[in-house]
């Protein structure tokens, strides 16, 4: 829907949900928290449902989808709210995201096995 700066966009849709004005700017002001923390993100797909046959605390739910370099990543928040599920869906990709940022540094950190092979002196 809303193509920003660098070849990123934000796609949200809705299934069984009329989407208003509100909450498609309301998606795409979180999403760009996400854009803040990485840069490798090429779209961000939200869909958001509202099932009227479900709980009324799982009534809404919220899916996320990020396209970026590696493998992407999924992500799915039911809530009673549609705005405090997508909020909460954006909280838990931002999670998601610092974790896997995580995991990178540490794994460019420790040295592999054919790494430290080649390191030893021929002797041992």
């Amino acid at each position: 829907m809303n193509r920003q700066k660098n070849n990123q966009e934000v796609i949200v849709s809705g299934i069984h949900l009329e989407l208003t004005p509100s909450l498609k700017t309301f998606v795409q002001e979180k999403a760009e928290r996400l854009f803040r923390h990485e840069e490798s993100i090429s779209r961000i797909r939200v869909e958001l449902e509202c099932d009227p046959k479900q709980a009324v605390a799982q009534r809404f739910t919220a899916k996320g989808h990020l396209q970026i370099q590696g493998p992407d990543c999924n992500v799915s928040v039911s809530s009673d709210e549609c705005h405090k599920a997508i909020a909460m869906l954006i909280d838990k990709l931002d999670r998601m995201l610092e974790r896997r940022a995580r995991m990178m540094k540490s794994k460019r950190s420790h040295q592999r096995a054919a790494d430290l092979e080649a390191a030893l002196p021929e002797g041992y």
